[in-house]
């Protein structure tokens, strides 16, 4: 869709401090729950022992095939670099600059502090782990890269059914970790606070240079409003 066709959303103070506040209130949430794993170790939750234990049957073929799809999509290079830089390209492009800065630092930012949060409190995975993966269970890297990915995208483009969407790449995300045995559940529920934390404080960091994007769009209307109603030379 053209970036001109429709008006992007408002930036307003208090609904910038709101996510503000919200987001670094996700973000305490997840080190509060990490320092909880942390002082429980080696124990985990008891709902961690139960939903992990739902799958400790062979995996069926097409879900743990959906799971290792998702395992390739959430990480590695493609979480790290192809999808961040594509998705930045594309923002860019459709005329919403600011907006690509936005979700580069986005996706820095939560991937950053997953990684100081996974050294900080080093959980272990489930033993019966069947894929690899790097140091420390808490919090989960994947569904914190999709937390991020659909809080942007739910910003960037304020519609329903992108909200809907996002929310059940997040659900898809930590099911697909879990279901791999690659995390705890609360391992996910760690990821998706920090990733949308980490989304929404830096939206209220970017508020005033995505109002850049707000007037380019609207100049860009303006001028070809003014342009369709100027009348034709002969």
């Amino acid at each position: 869709m053209d970036a001109d066709s429709e008006p992007l959303p408002p930036v307003t103070v208090g609904s910038e401090r709101v996510r503000a506040v919200l987001g670094l209130v996700l973000i305490a949430l997840a080190c509060g729950l990490g320092a909880w794993v942390f002082f429980r170790r080696p124990t985990p939750f008891a709902i961690d022992v139960w939903w992990n234990q739902l799958f400790a049957a062979a995996p069926l073929q097409p879900l743990l095939t959906l799971a290792l799809v998702m395992n390739q999509i959430g990480g590695y290079i493609t979480a790290i670099l192809i999808v961040p830089v594509g998705g930045a390209l594309a923002l860019f492009l459709s005329g919403r600059r600011w907006a690509a800065v936005y979700f580069l630092a986005a996706s820095a930012g939560s991937a950053l502090l997953v990684q100081v949060l996974k050294h900080t409190f080093g959980r272990a995975r489930p033993e019966d782990i069947l894929v690899l993966s790097d140091y420390g269970s808490f919090p989960s890297g994947h569904t914190a890269n999709a937390a991020t990915i659909a809080v942007v995208a739910a910003i960037v483009f304020p519609s329903v059914w992108v909200r809907i969407a996002g929310a059940a790449w997040i659900l898809l995300m930590a099911f697909s970790r879990t279901y791999l045995h690659a995390h705890w559940l609360s391992d996910t529920v760690g990821g998706a606070l920090v990733g949308a934390g980490a989304a929404l404080v830096l939206a209220a960091a970017f508020s005033r240079l995505r109002v850049h994007d707000q007037d380019r769009a609207t100049l860009r209307r303006a001028r070809r409003s003014r342009d369709a109603t100027a009348p034709t030379s002969l």
